[in-house]
């Protein structure tokens, strides 16, 4: 077992901030994970996945643990699905190709979505009105105090819009090794209502589309408003789309009629986070080394060598304005550490 110290994160992380690693192990096996936490279980750890959903503010004091397992395979299968899993390491975008390569239906809307596949149930990621948990049929995690491993079903994970019980009950207990999908082979179900999809298609003049064109399209619609974190550090969607009450909203709407809205429920209404940040004033605005992405107010950016600290503290900024201005609370998507 080999453990550096004093490793940088600014790879590690899709912000690209140059946070330390005091301790760094890269976990490419299951053996070596067990090995790590049987004498390191009762010292801090940070699990670090894709380094996708986070906010570095500072260096991380705890020893890191880099899960990097790797591995797709099919489980089960009949005439009409097929059961995949993956390993916690695999990259979640590479993963939904492949399964587009295997005429395998069900996250083709969840295209081009940063990270990896470990992490996905966390957050219980989606878009374009679909959900992992839409999908998603268990996963085993390893308890990092017994190294014992369990398996939780979709009922188990308690999901919720960017919820689970890894985030609530469970946060900090286990560590998601792989996750089995449950997918379509035939008869796909497309969502093509949401967003911009359908009219994406249209422009591609496409009227019949399969699994591979939706996919084409999210890709598009993402590329078109998100920026690449190869070349401008960030990390997607930074806030939640709060969900506010009926009789909020209908204060809300008299002073902004055309507001952008989606029913919840007879009593919930989803308000776009991106619409009261870029009304806010907020959309393209730039810090020094960074700033709110010109294209998309939800994302925040890092433009070459800003610091987390000052990434978060536009974030508050944001959260107090937005706040200030509608009476509406926007939560980070984003976990800071």
């Amino acid at each position: 077992m080999t453990i550096q110290e004093n490793v940088s994160l600014k790879t590690f992380n899709t912000f690209g901030i140059d946070a330390k690693a005091n301790k760094y192990v890269n976990i490419q096996n299951l053996g070596k994970l067990k090995e790590v936490l049987k004498t390191e279980a009762s010292k801090p750890l940070f699990v670090l996945g894709g380094g996708s959903n986070m906010l570095l503010t500072k260096d991380i004091e705890a020893l890191v643990l880099h899960l990097n397992l790797k591995g797709i395979a099919i489980i089960e299968e009949t005439e009409d699905y097929a059961v995949v899993n993956a390993q916690a390491g695999e990259n979640w975008h590479e993963f939904v190709l492949w399964c587009l390569d295997n005429n395998l239906g069900g996250i083709e809307n969840l295209s081009l979505i940063p990270g990896n596949i470990g992490t996905a149930p966390i957050q219980n990621i989606g878009a374009y009105g679909v959900e992992l948990k839409d999908v998603f049929h268990s996963c085993e995690a390893i308890h990092i105090l017994t190294q014992q491993t369990k398996t939780f079903t979709n009922q188990d994970c308690k999901f919720d819009y960017r919820e689970s019980i890894f985030k609530q009950d469970l946060k900090g207990q286990y560590i998601i090794t792989n996750v089995k999908l449950k997918l379509s082979k035939r008869n796909h179900k497309l969502n093509i209502a949401y967003g911009a999809i359908k009219s994406e298609l249209e422009s591609l003049k496409i009227s019949n589309p399969t699994i591979k064109d939706v996919s084409k399209a999210v890709i598009n619609i993402r590329q078109s408003k998100l920026p690449d974190p190869k070349e401008i550090g960030n990390s997607g969607s930074f806030f939640k789309n709060p969900v506010i009450s009926l009789t909020e909203f209908k204060k809300l709407q008299k002073d902004f009629p055309n507001v952008p809205h989606y029913v919840v429920s007879d009593s919930e209404i989803k308000v776009p986070a991106g619409w009261l940040i870029e009304t806010a004033g907020f959309k393209g605005k730039r810090f020094g080394d960074y700033g709110v992405h010109n294209k998309q107010a939800l994302v925040l950016v890092n433009y070459k060598n800003a610091l987390g600290k000052d990434i978060y503290a536009l974030a508050q900024l944001i959260q107090q304005t937005v706040s200030r201005l509608f009476n509406i609370k926007i939560e980070t998507e984003v976990n800071i550490i």
